[in-house]
């Protein structure tokens, strides 16, 4: 199969409102998808460098305990969890 027609392929299944490239959920066109992707992992990764590995970590920590009635944060008070926010500089 020709990458061209792989490409028509994919583009053809994203129209239809499936996901066919990781990170470009809500993208209507194979195009779309791919710049939904990079523009998620260019963000993630800024936000990275804004707080520092640790930083990154301690936010997926807390981002990690969130459910839908409950912030992470108030999760982790309520089990005594402990989350080093000071890791997080901006």
């Amino acid at each position: 199969m020709s990458t061209e027609q792989e490409k028509q392929e994919l583009d053809a299944r994203a129209r239809r409102g499936e996901t066919v490239i990781p990170g470009g959920t809500g993208g209507k066109s194979l195009e779309a998808q791919e710049h939904l992707a990079e523009g998620r992992s260019r963000g993630g990764q800024t936000r990275k460098d804004q707080l520092g590995t640790e930083g990154y970590q301690e936010m997926g920590r807390k981002g990690g305990l969130s459910t839908t009635g409950e912030s992470g944060a108030e999760r982790a008070e309520r089990e005594g969890i402990e989350i080093d926010e000071s890791e997080f500089r901006t």
